[in-house]
Formats: C-alpha cells, structure tokens, sequence
C-alpha cells in the first residue's frame, strides 16, 4: 500500500493516488475474513480514515488476483461489522466503527447491504408523491375506525364489492356480485376451494414445477397432488389428457401468467388446449393469477375463457403489497358459490375490515392504477438489470415480471449456488420447494423486488453474474 503522512498521522493511500492493498496472508485465516480483519486493523490504526473511499471489489480482486467472490464476502462481512457502507453512485466508503453496520438501505437508498433475492415481492414504491397519496388513504381510514374495527358482515360492503368487480374488469373478468367473494389473502381462498371440491385421497393437478404453497395446502386436506408434464411454453396439454386417463383429478391448479417460479406465460393457444382437456374429462380449473395486473397485455384468463369450470383467484399481494392479505375470488356459478362462502366464513371470520377499506379506497380513487404503474416500471428497471449483468442462456425471466428463474450451468448444484449466494449475503431460493415429484432441478429462484433497490440489485446480480461464469470448483475452497 503506498503510504503518506499528513502531520506525522498516516493518511489513507488512494488520496495520493495509490489503492488499498492488504497483506491478507498476515491473518491466517480465509481470504473473506482476512480482508475484513485488515479493514478493521486499518481503521483502528488510522490507515484508513472514515470517508475513505474503498477500490472496487472487481478491482480489488484483479490486484490481489483473488476470486471476485471472495472479496465481495469480505465486503459483506465489513459490512455486517459496521466497518463500510456503500453509497449509491459512489462507492464504498469507510465508516466510523463505532456506529452499527447497515443491514437494510437508508431512506435515500444511499447505503448498500447484504441483498435478500428469496421472498417474491413487488417493488415498493418510493415516488414522494405516491407514498404520500397512499399514508393519506390511511389517515382517512382513522374517521371510521371504530367502525372498521367491529365485526363484519362475511364478504365485505356493497362498496367494496364493487371495488372489487372494477378491479376484476380491469383484468377482462366481468362476473356478476353473487359469484363473488372477498377473502383474507390468496391461500384463503385455495384452501376453501380445494376442501370443496376435493376429499382426502383425492387427485390435484399441478404443474411440475410450481409454486410451494399449493403443496402445503394439498398435504394440510391429504390431497395428493400429481405433476404435469411441462416445456417452454408450459404445462403440456397432451400430458395433462394422460394423466386425466389415470388418475381422475378433481381439478388442476395453475399459475398461468409470469408462473412462480419459472416465469412463463401460457399463451391463449394453450390455455384453450388446456381448457379443451378439462372439458373433456370433467377437471375443475382452479386460476391462481396472482400477476394479473402487473402485465400490461395479459392473455385471456382462464375465468373469461371457460368461467362455467374456473375457480379464479385474483390475490392483491404481488400487485399493491403482501400486507393487505386480501383476494378476490371469483367462483363458477352462483350455486358453488354459496357453500363455498360457508366454509370462508367458518374458516376466517371474513377479511379485514382495514384491509379491504384501504384496497377499496385505493381502487376507487386510482391509487391502486398508480402502484401497478410503478410496480411495472420499476420491474421492468431491475429486468433490465438482470439482462445486462447475467449470462445470456442461465435464466428465463419475462420483462414485466419481478423474479428470474436460473437454470444452472454444469458442474453447478442448487444447493452449492445457494450457499455460495448465503456466503456473499445473498439470499436465493432452490428448486426444491417448488418441485411436486421426481429429482427437483439444478435451478434457483430470484426475487427482484422488495425494499432493496436497484444499486443493491446491481451489486447482488453482479456477484452471482460472476459466479454462474465461473467454476464452482473456485468457490469450494471459501464455502
């Protein structure tokens, strides 16, 4: 490290125009925590003063000639120790030590830590005008609160029925009130659903590879849940008609727009392939399409397609935030829709009252329209990211959704990728959870959303770039 002195006191190099170069070899210990022990040494010396600006960790890595990895989990571990922060545009700095290390992005966004890619998230808005507009819609809600707090007749108020028919149409679903039902959150209503038209030992469809929370419910009724057959474009509706000559189903699930986790979209083409195949052999369609907004031209819904056998289920937490806990769910007939109420209201009481006022408020005012808006521009930003930093070839991902699904390269395992994303303070999801039968694929989840923004999905994307063009055989020794 070239050295200077200001004053007999020792003065950070890079202001003589010199780079911070540890001694890593002095630590004895792995190369990640050598470089955070000779950042805290540096700091308490006086080598390094706070305000100092760090090299990159690209850079940084080329002049030590270690793994970009490894020194991105030094940084991380600076990090965790309160030693560093990052600063949007900027660079990472030094910090004074005594302060804690940051965890979570400051309110300007200005500070950069450990990124959690695990939990499938929309982004959350931070236009000043658009919080503010929603913080208001709370305020407003304080007038009726005694109101709101009592309990409620099952299915919400005239008001946020209507709410939720003009939420419904904006999607091309015109269903009339009497098929309608408010429910506190999406696996609500799956639950309901798959108890009434399905009995222990029954048979469900899903797709291969699916989200996880179908596989709960079916074990929580002792459904057994049987895999579809899929390729690029989806469930294979050739695969479904042959299982539907074996096992009977009572219905299939699906997810059938930007489908967590593998992203993909069934086209009308092979929603009416599908549909054709119900049809033929009396399977229930249960439409879990939890993406429904976020994508500006969305095919046709299963519901609009063949609403007579369609359960359809239209949860608001991937498009205004998981924390409403509310959907709308949309049943076949007036008929099955009266049992179905039954068993909502025996199960959860009803929906929040705050929950769906706020919702309802937002709906009718337009404050709803707002947040997909943001939702879909901001997804679409962090899209642009992943295009630009990860190999072409690893992953699939659409431009208007907010998670990546990543097919790993040779050589690679989920369960190695993973723990390598954990050692750099990243979070990843396996392919485990999502498989319902056979050897679950060496593949992991991306979520582009939640409260980090788009430096720290810079950052992250960057380390995990790196890692998929790399060997694992260069990260064994640091795991």
């Amino acid at each position: 490290m070239t050295s200077a002195t200001r004053g007999g006191r020792p003065v950070p190099s890079d202001i003589v125009g010199g780079m911070w170069t540890p001694d890593l070899k002095r630590w004895g210990k792995p190369h990640y925590l050598a470089i955070a022990e000779a950042l805290a040494d540096d700091i308490r010396t006086g080598r390094l003063t706070v305000g100092t600006r760090l090299p990159t960790q690209r850079a940084l890595a080329e002049v030590l000639d270690l793994n970009f990895t490894t020194v991105s989990r030094g940084y991380v571990e600076a990090h965790k120790r309160g030693l560093i922060e990052g600063r949007v545009g900027q660079g990472t700095f030094v910090i004074d030590p005594v302060r804690p290390g940051r965890a979570t992005p400051s309110k300007d966004g200005s500070r950069i830590g450990p990124v959690d890619f695990t939990m499938n998230l929309p982004p959350e808005p931070d236009a000043p005008a658009l919080q503010a507009r929603m913080q208001a819609s709370f305020a407003e809600l304080s007038s009726d609160l005694s109101n709101l707090l009592r309990y409620q007749g099952f299915g919400g108020t005239d008001e946020d029925k209507e709410a939720a028919l003009r939420w419904l149409k904006g999607r091309g679903i015109d269903a009339p009130r009497e098929r309608l039902l408010i429910c506190p959150g999406a696996h609500s209503a799956l639950f309901s659903v798959l108890g009434q038209i399905a009995r222990p030992g029954d048979a469900i469809c899903a797709e291969r590879i699916t989200y996880p929370g179908i596989r709960s419910l079916a074990a929580h009724l002792g459904l057994r849940l049987v895999d579809l057959p899929m390729d690029q474009h989806g469930v294979d509706p050739d695969g479904f008609a042959a299982v539907c000559t074996k096992v009977a189903p009572k219905a299939i699930y699906l997810n059938p727009l930007l489908q967590n986790p593998t992203t993909t979209t069934l086209s009308r083409t092979r929603r009416q392939a599908i549909i054709a195949v119900a049809r033929r052999y009396a399977v229930t369609i249960i439409e879990d399409d939890a993406y429904a907004r976020i994508c500006p031209a969305p095919p046709p819904s299963f519901a609009e397609l063949a609403p007579e056998i369609t359960y359809y289920v239209a949860g608001l937490a991937k498009c205004l935030g998981a924390g409403l806990r509310l959907a709308f769910l949309v049943a076949p007939s007036a008929r099955s829709a009266l049992p179905l109420a039954g068993a909502l209201r025996a199960a959860t009481v009803m929906a929040s009252p705050i929950s769906t006022s706020l919702a309802t408020r937002w709906i009718m005012d337009g404050t709803a329209d707002a947040v997909v808006q943001f939702v879909r521009e901001e997804s679409a930003a962090r899209q642009r990211i992943a295009v630009a930093l990860l190999p072409a070839g690893t992953y699939t991902a659409d431009p208007h959704g907010f998670h990546v699904w990543i097919t790993l390269p040779e050589g690679w395992t989920r369960s190695a990728f993973a723990s390598q994303g954990r050692s750099a303070g990243l979070g990843v999801v396996a392919s485990d959870p999502f498989c319902v039968a056979g050897i679950p694929p060496e593949a992991v989840r991306l979520c582009l959303g939640g409260p980090s923004t788009r430096q720290q999905i810079t950052q992250g994307l960057e380390v995990l770039a790196h890692a998929l063009e790399g060997s694992p055989a260069l990260a064994s020794s640091y795991i």
